[in-house]
Parts: structure tokens; C-alpha cells; sequence
């Protein structure tokens, strides 16, 4: 019983969100990104990832209504949040270590 919750939890969309849902956000944060509206998510991660030294990365949310994004990166257990403004990349703040 115990390996099937596991499966199925396994099996279920990452964080609620379809496989057709997520494919139409990442269309739109193309589409914002060759209209010049947000930087791409590669610039955006090679200004912030560097100065995260000893943290993984797992990758990141953008609210399209802001233009934030949100980087998430792990260390000893901890989740730090990074929240980086799309237009000009400045980073706006930091929650964790």
C-alpha cells in the first residue's frame, strides 16, 4: 500500500500544474522574452546562480502580472528563495539563509 501512495504521487503533475498548463507558461515567458517585456531565464540565472556559492539549484518561477522571478536553491536542508526583477534583473530580496 505504501509503494502505491508513492507511485501515485510520483505519477501526479509537479505542484498541481498540467502538462498543457506548464507548456503555456513556458510559451508566454518565451513570448515575453523575444518581445523584450522580461529577460530570459538563462541571463537571469547566470547573474544570480554564481553568487549562491554552496547552494544547489532547483530552478525557478516567473509571475508574469510582476515580472518576478523567483529562484529556488537548497543547502543543508534549507530552501532560500531569491526574487529577481525580470526587466532589469535586479535581485529584490532573499528569504532563508
Amino acid at each position: 500500500m505504501m509503494m502505491l501512495s508513492a507511485l501515485l504521487i510520483l505519477a501526479a503533475p509537479a505542484g498541481g500544474v498540467e502538462p498543457d498548463q506548464r507548456r503555456s507558461e513556458q510559451v508566454r515567458a518565451y513570448e515575453a522574452t523575444k518581445e523584450g517585456r522580461i529577460l530570459s531565464p538563462r541571463i537571469v540565472e547566470s547573474r544570480v546562480i554564481p553568487t549562491m556559492k554552496d547552494y544547489q539549484y532547483l530552478g525557478f518561477d516567473l509571475d508574469f502580472g510582476s515580472g518576478i522571478y523567483t529562484l529556488k536553491f537548497l543547502r543543508d536542508g534549507t530552501v532560500v528563495w531569491v526574487e529577481v526583477d525580470g526587466r532589469s534583473g535586479q535581485v529584490l530580496g532573499r528569504t532563508g539563509n
